[in-house]
């Protein structure tokens, strides 16, 4: 798996938090570029350097033998001297790296593999490389495989180019690496990584002669996406990094912008729903969207309708028509059934038979509107019926409010089962308890959940209270700044007056 290894990271498991090595400590020429190429494991680097004579227009004979063997062996020795100062640096003492080392003779090869293929017009015109040009190859080229690979740095190193195991981080993380359980944190049973991952990681990561990154990677990034931001891409979704430019991408791309997509809100979508540049905008995206549409989606809004959810393209019809038909069961007309898609379309995404069904069962055994609650706040169906909607249902009768009480607030306020109770009822009822008003006030106006108690209701409550006047709640809150004051106003004057 990785003999296509390049820029997945490595972190030595220790207890301490791991600390990236300084690249100027180790050259103080450093320039500020990554040099990432493909990197090829020992067994296919005759191969590779073969692939490349003929592409170049060199004798096809040219191999690593070309190389005379001293200098082979003096490569080995600098890139183990850079190895070892890599993980003395994130905190092996010399004892531990060396052992490393000396298991990974394998892995060591594979660094100078790498040099050559940094390197490979130097070796064709015969130049040998200087230790300073062998750390600026390689120092960056681990430097990006601490930043993503994960913790086990000691695994990638000794097992190469056999399958590296992933031990538990935690595990790991809970014993220092020591002279006595260095071997034991390296074990066959463990979790295998996946190699399409490392593949395409290699694939977007890799430099051409010229300096540049691959053509799809260099317009995403003009795009606005950052490289790590496409590397989280395609840890999620490895076959995005095999996704031709010109056929896949930007097709996809334009087809957005032409919708009215914002340029700044494409990076969002790709690192949402990568798989969106594989569906085939006349067979497969334009044909379900125009499937959508015949269920009430509004086409004047398809850019605020994939900006929020974009994987709304990339579900089945069958599924599409499952939602749809079981919010036409509850109750909901074609028309609202068309609002709801358009507002929350990731209500396609929720299981009808696991989520939404259950959720209705559990509102109407409250005796509360169903049709008109998913209309009011269909976001609310995708809540736990446990984490969320009980919890709440069970703060306000423990407070004293009936469920007739409970149902009056959902149906004035549908985005009310959508707060958390720790976070946002307990501390605004604690200090609902400190205004002037009795309990039914929060069944007139259960919004009060809504507003923010640092930035809305202590302010304005506190000018009301500085008045000496008393308004209705939903005055307080609900009302512009100058409808506020002039309400304030006509208050204080009737006071006044009286």
């Amino acid at each position: 798996m990785l003999s296509s290894l390049s820029t997945s990271s490595w972190v030595v498991v220790c207890r301490q938090p791991l600390k990236k090595i300084s690249i100027s400590a180790v050259s103080t020429s450093w320039r500020p570029f990554y040099i990432r190429t493909h990197s090829r494991s020992p067994q296919r680097v005759l191969v590779c350097w073969a692939k490349y004579a003929a592409e170049s227009g060199v004798d096809g004979s040219f191999s690593l033998r070309m190389v005379p063997p001293s200098l082979l062996a003096a490569e080995k020795e600098e890139a183990k001297a850079v190895l070892t100062l890599f993980l003395k640096k994130q905190g092996l003492s010399s004892a531990l790296a060396a052992r490393v080392i000396n298991k990974s003779d394998a892995f060591v090869d594979h660094l100078v593999s790498q040099l050559h293929s940094v390197h490979k017009s130097r070796y064709l015109v015969g130049r040998e490389l200087t230790t300073l040009e062998i750390r600026d190859a390689l120092i960056p080229y681990l430097e990006t495989l601490l930043e993503e690979y994960g913790g086990i740095l000691v695994d990638v190193v000794e097992n190469f180019p056999n399958p590296p195991v992933k031990e538990s981080i935690e595990a790991n993380y809970q014993n220092p690496i020591t002279e006595e359980n260095l071997d034991t944190l390296v074990s066959p049973s463990n979790a295998i990584l996946d190699s399409k991952k490392l593949k395409a990681l290699a694939r977007v990561s890799e430099i051409s002669p010229a300096g540049k990154f691959p053509a799809h990677v260099c317009y995403l990034v003009e795009l606005g996406m950052d490289l790590e931001a496409i590397r989280e891409v395609i840890r999620k979704f490895p076959a995005f990094a095999y996704y031709s430019l010109d056929r896949k991408i930007k097709p996809l791309v334009e087809f957005l912008l032409d919708l009215g997509i914002l340029k700044s809100d494409i990076p969002t979508i790709i690192s949402k729903r990568p798989q969106l540049c594989g569906i085939s905008l006349s067979e497969n995206l334009i044909p379900t969207m125009t499937f959508l549409e015949n269920l009430g989606v509004d086409k004047r809004q398809w850019a605020k309708v994939i900006y929020r959810f974009p994987a709304l393209l990339t579900y089945s019809r069958s599924k599409l028509k499952g939602t749809v038909d079981f919010l036409y069961e509850v109750g909901l007309s074609a028309e609202n059934v068309g609002k709801v898609l358009t507002r929350c379309p990731n209500i396609i995404s929720y299981s009808v038979e696991d989520k939404l069904r259950p959720t209705v069962e559990y509102f109407s055994s409250l005796g509360i509107d169903v049709a008109h609650l998913l209309q009011r706040s269909p976001q609310t169906f995708g809540l736990s019926i446990e984490a969320n909607l009980k919890p709440l249902t069970e703060f306000f009768l423990e407070r004293g409010y009936s469920i007739e009480d409970v149902r009056t607030m959902i149906s004035r306020y549908g985005a009310l089962y959508t707060f958390s109770v720790a976070e946002n009822l307990v501390p605004k009822w604690e200090f609902f308890l400190t205004m002037d008003y009795p309990k039914s006030e929060l069944v007139k106006f259960p919004q009060y959940f809504g507003y923010s108690l640092e930035v809305r209701i202590k302010p304005r409550y506190a000018i009301v209270k500085e008045h000496g006047v008393r308004l209705l709640l939903n005055q307080v809150l609900s009302l512009s700044g100058p409808e506020f004051d002039k309400a304030l106003r006509r208050k204080v004057k009737k006071k006044h007056n009286n």
